[in-house]
């Protein structure tokens, strides 16, 4: 049986895993609609707003193959994907070189979001989101890079609730709109809870590679059986929490669309539970399914609003 090497080309595109990119703008998207339901909302923010994002998921998906290389995380007991580092496709050198591309072209296009959304104006809110650009391109490199990666000290999903659920959404709609919305927090927890549970798929998965690598993921500190229970929650937490916005917020039963997602996350919980340890592999569709169903979520949340606009 003969098999194919890829080329330089398709290794590279592979390290950056595309099929992550969807989820990295769903927030974006969230926070975009719920402007636009509000009546603000500018093309320029959205374009800039999603490219900011894939370039800073594309920053963090070479950091975490450079970062869980050099640790050891990707060893061939893991369930995922061949790593290009780990593998020997891609040096450490190279991939360091590309993480710096990345980082600068996530600053550059950082910087014209800014000035899309304030102008020469509004120096006190381009400095704090300034600053909330670099807090992003340091988690985006430091989840399993660096000397000290909050990856393996399990904090990966307390920074996902932030980045892709608080900080991308209500940013989001803060730039479309210059006005902070309380009530947008809610949206942005579901939002955010749901990408920590396509997290916690990845980790459940992963969870004996990732005990040997010293890598102390949730689902590593508290046992499989905790961490599909603490599945079930994020799951729970997430609908409850945009069925709070919605009735807070009422004003049509389009409104409700996004409960047609429900099926979808009670057969993801189900798939998740019924799991075996020794057939890590076997989530991986799962995986995909749950980033499929975040997404499916924000289009129809997002969907909802605006027909009741």
């Amino acid at each position: 049986m003969t098999t194919t090497t890829p080329t330089k080309t398709q290794v590279w595109i592979s390290a950056m895993r595309p099929r992550t990119l969807p989820l990295a703008v769903a927030c974006i998207v969230l926070g975009s609609a719920l402007a636009a339901a509000n009546g603000r909302f500018r093309w320029s923010i959205l374009l800039l707003a999603v490219l900011t994002a894939v370039l800073l998921q594309i920053l963090s998906n070479l950091a975490n193959d450079y970062g869980d290389s050099v640790h050891g995380a990707d060893s061939i007991k893991r369930g995922g994907p061949q790593r290009a580092v780990q593998s020997g496709q891609i040096t450490p050198a190279t991939m360091r070189r590309a993480m710096g591309l990345f980082a600068l072209l996530s600053v550059l296009s950082g910087l014209a979001l800014l000035w899309a959304a304030f102008g020469s104006g509004g120096a006190f809110l381009f400095v704090i989101f300034i600053l909330l650009g670099a807090a992003a391109i340091g988690a985006a490199i430091t989840y399993t890079a660096g000397k000290r990666p909050y990856g393996y000290a399990g904090l990966g999903d307390l920074m996902v609730l932030i980045f892709f659920g608080w900080a991308g959404t209500i940013g989001t709609y803060f730039l479309h709109t210059l006005v902070f919305n309380p009530a947008v927090i809610l949206p942005a927890t579901s939002c955010g809870l749901l990408a920590v549970a396509v997290l916690n798929v990845n980790n459940i998965r992963d969870i004996e590679s990732d005990k040997i690598a010293g890598k102390r993921s949730i689902p590593v500190r508290i046992g499989r059986a905790q961490a599909v229970r603490y599945h079930w929650l994020l799951l729970a937490l997430a609908m409850l929490t945009a069925l709070a916005y919605v009735l807070l917020n009422f004003a049509s039963v389009w409104q409700f669309l996004f409960v047609l997602v429900t099926p979808l996350l009670i057969r993801n919980g189900t798939a998740v539970a019924n799991s075996q340890p020794s057939a890590p592999m076997k989530l991986n569709p799962w995986l995909k399914q749950m980033s499929l169903t975040t997404l499916a979520f924000v289009i129809l949340f997002s969907l909802g609003h605006l027909l009741a606009a």
